[in-house]
């Protein structure tokens, strides 16, 4: 039996424990953080994505879970509706996904699914690695040492085990120009099932229901040349924000009177990464860690879930030969990947240029940009895996 270890329990790594438990794999999960991270900004599941939660036998759960979000108002300062966009647009797959989920609560889902046949290790983390031919040896930041036949990253824009393997970020971190925030707040607002988003050049505030919670989602982003804030600092971070959008319209002030008391504030750049190569010898990368699309591309987490059940079904095919089945798990993935960065890159453009010397976007040829989207949603293919083991969905996802 194979020794695989995930670092990452947000999205990705749970997922991957999924589908390499389910191939036969012994999986433990590595977390830094003392427990799941609740809360977190919306994620969708479109096209191919839907297929895979299906596959995992979650269809039920993630749908359960879901923010119920009937849709967006793009309003003016006063409140007053200008455009609107429903989650039944595009057959589901539009602006707003029919399957929309906070991050927090699609990572429970993932983790009770995975709880019983899946080592978790919280609170601690990768301290060194070292390999060779036949295996890993990893030691903890806790003292524990183990030796395993595969080590995956999948922790994250800012993984620690890229910069340990491959070289630091800045060989790979692309900043798109710019800044996402967000954290929850009392729904004092009157909100029901609808998003409103008010816009002005550069900036944006918006405001989300979270299914029947008491509270709300307060999201900002703003365009920034260049990003300096340590990604763990979170009063840099918070006093960024205030200087960045303090002067904004519509409900910011109210929004901005929460910031202190928030539990689950989040801020970060709006970035992806960008790699020639996912793996090196026995450690492979997914999800972010690997090939980030940014948030404004609407696709991270189903390159995490499609990722997560090509790598270990072509893990487990190669017969757990780490060189045959990362290379034929990048074949299966980089030109979908390339379509969802490129979708990611030009969002980033039309929310406005962090340059004020930049030419604004034009207006892009739409034939093309319906097969992007085309190739970004629906564009890879899922291998039925044939004769390949799999012990199917746990018991709690029948």
């Amino acid at each position: 039996m194979s020794r695989v270890l995930v670092a990452g329990a947000s999205v990705a790594g749970p997922a991957l424990a999924h589908w390499l438990r389910r191939r036969g794999a012994e999986v433990t999960v590595v977390e830094r953080a003392p427990g799941l991270r609740p809360g977190g900004q919306a994620v969708d599941a479109r096209g191919v994505t839907r297929e895979v939660i299906r596959l995992m036998g979650l269809d039920d759960a993630v749908r359960a879970a879901r923010t119920e979000t009937a849709g967006a108002h793009t309003v003016d300062a006063d409140g007053y509706v200008l455009e609107t966009f429903s989650a039944e647009d595009d057959g589901g797959d539009g602006y707003i996904s029919e399957i929309e989920i906070l991050r927090g609560d699609l990572s429970r889902v993932l983790y009770d699914d995975t709880r019983d046949g899946v080592e978790y290790r919280f609170g601690d983390r990768i301290a060194e690695l070292t390999q060779d031919a036949d295996g890993v040896d990893v030691t903890f930041e806790s003292g524990d040492r183990q030796r395993f036949d595969l080590v995956i990253g999948a922790d994250g824009l800012h993984s620690s085990l890229r910069a340990m393997v491959f070289g630091p970020r800045e060989r790979f971190v692309r900043h798109l120009g710019h800044v996402l925030a967000f954290y929850s707040v009392p729904n004092e607002f009157g909100l029901d099932r609808w998003l409103l988003e008010y816009q002005e050049p550069g900036r944006s505030a918006m405001l989300r229901p979270i299914g029947d919670a008491p509270r709300a989602m307060a999201m900002f982003s703003f365009t920034a040349p260049a990003f300096d804030v340590d990604h763990r600092d979170v009063e840099a971070q918070k006093s960024l924000l205030r200087a960045q959008v303090a002067d904004l319209g519509w409900l910011t002030p109210r929004l901005l009177a929460h910031l202190d008391d928030t539990p689950d504030f989040y801020l970060d750049q709006v970035a992806q990464v960008v790699m020639d190569r996912w793996s090196s010898g026995r450690v492979g990368l997914l999800g972010d860690a690997a090939f980030s699309s940014s948030p404004l591309s609407g696709q991270g987490t189903g390159l995490a879930l499609i990722g997560a059940y090509l790598l270990a079904g072509d893990l487990a095919a190669a017969d757990w030969n780490p060189a045959a089945g990362f290379a034929r798990y990048e074949e299966r993935m980089r030109a979908f990947v390339e379509a969802n960065q490129e979708i990611g890159r030009l969002h980033a453009k039309m929310r406005g240029a962090a340059d004020a010397d930049a030419e604004p976007a034009g207006e892009p040829d739409m034939e093309w940009l319906s097969g992007l989207v085309e190739r970004a949603v629906n564009g890879v293919e899922l291998p039925d895996y044939a004769g390949v083991p799999d012990s199917g969905p746990s018991v709690t996802s029948r």
